[in-house]
C-alpha cells in the first residue's frame, strides 16, 4: 500500500525548541516500505515500485504487518559517510544480475523514522512522539535496517555535529505532529551547506541557467535555483558585451562575472551538487 509521504519546508538556520525533536538528514531518496499479508512493496516518494531495486531490504525486521516511511542510503564500509551518488547509482540499476550483485557488494541501509500502520492499524493521526514509540517496538536494528536517532529540543548541538561529520543537516519535526500526505510547516529541514566562489561563463538558452566554472576555467556545474530576476536582468546588462560565441544550447561569455554559490557537496565529478545563487562578488 502506498501512501504519499509527508514532505519539509526549509529553514535557514538551526534553533532549540523544546516542542520539537530533531533527526540527522539522511542523504539519500525517500521510500516508504508496506508489508502486508507476506507481501512486500517499496515506493518512492512519488509512487514507484522499487522493490526489485534493493533485494537486500526484502527481509523486513518486524513481526507484523507495517507501513514504514525513512531514507534508503548507502555508507561506505570504510568511512561510515553517506553517499549519495551510490544510492543513485543503485536505483538505476535495471539489469537483476547487476541488482543481485549490487546487494552483495553495495548494500543499502534503510533508515526508519516513521511508522504510518502497524498490525492493519492506521496510526498516522497519533502525535509524532507516540508514532516514534510505536516504531521503536516494530522493528529491530541489523545490518539492513535501523532506526533514525532523535533528540528533544536541541537542534544547534545536533547542527554542530552534522557540520563537523560534513553530513546533510538535519531535520526539526513538531512532537505533536500527525503524519500528513503533503508539505507542512510542523517538518523543517535545515541543511548544511558548502560554499564557493565561481565565475559565470555563459548561460542557457531554452531555460534559465548560468554555467559555472572555477578559477581554473574547469566547468563545475549549472546554477539555476535562488537567482532574484532583478540578478538575472543585472547579469544580462553586463554579460551581452562579453558574448565569445554561441552553440545550439548555450551562449558563451568571457567568465568576468563571480559569484558565491551554495551546494550541498562536491559530487565525484568535480562538480557542485545543486548550488544555489547567493550574491555577486564585486
Amino acid at each position: 500500500m502506498f501512501i504519499a509521504p509527508m514532505l519539509l519546508e526549509k529553514r535557514e538556520e538551526p534553533f532549540d525548541d523544546d516542542r520539537y525533536v530533531f533527526e540527522p538528514k539522511i542523504d539519500g531518496h525517500r521510500l516508504v516500505i508496506s508489508l502486508s499479508g507476506g507481501r512486500l512493496n517499496m515506493y518512492t516518494r512519488h509512487g514507484n515500485e522499487v522493490t526489485r531495486q534493493y533485494p537486500e531490504l526484502h527481509d523486513v525486521p518486524t513481526r507484523s504487518d507495517i507501513v514504514l516511511d525513512g531514507e534508503v542510503a548507502c555508507v561506505n564500509s570504510v568511512t561510515g559517510a553517506i553517499e549519495f551518488e551510490s544510492v543513485m547509482e543503485r536505483f538505476k540499476l535495471a539489469k537483476e544480475a547487476r541488482i543481485t550483485e549490487a546487494a552483495r557488494t553495495r548494500p543499502v541501509h534503510f533508515f526508519a523514522f516513521d511508522v504510518l500502520s502497524v498490525a492493519g492499524r492506521d496510526v498516522r493521526n497519533l502525535p509524532l512522539t507516540e508514532r516514534k514509540a510505536i516504531l521503536n517496538e516494530s522493528i529491530t536494528n541489523n545490518p539492513y535496517f535501523s532506526r533514525v536517532l532523535s533528540v528533544e529540543g536541541t537542534g544547534r548541538s545536533l547542527f554542530d555535529v552534522v557540520q563537523a561529520r560534513r553530513l546533510e543537516g538535519i531535520v526539526a519535526k513538531r512532537k505533536d505532529s500527525a503524519y500528513v500526505s503533503r508539505r507542512s510547516a510542523a517538518w523543517l529541514k535545515v541543511i548544511n551547506y558548502e560554499y564557493a566562489d565561481v565565475y559565470i561563463a555563459g548561460w542557457r538558452k531554452e531555460e534559465f541557467g548560468w554555467l559555472a566554472q572555477d578559477e581554473s576555467g574547469r566547468g563545475v556545474g549549472i546554477v539555476e535555483l535562488a537567482v532574484p530576476v532583478a540578478h538575472r536582468k543585472a547579469f544580462y546588462s553586463v554579460a551581452r558585451a562579453l558574448v565569445t560565441g554561441e552553440d545550439r544550447a548555450f551562449v558563451y561569455v568571457e567568465p568576468r562575472v563571480k559569484v558565491r554559490v551554495r551546494f550541498r557537496n562536491w559530487t565525484s565529478g568535480g562538480r557542485l551538487r545543486t548550488p544555489e545563487f547567493v550574491k555577486f562578488i564585486v
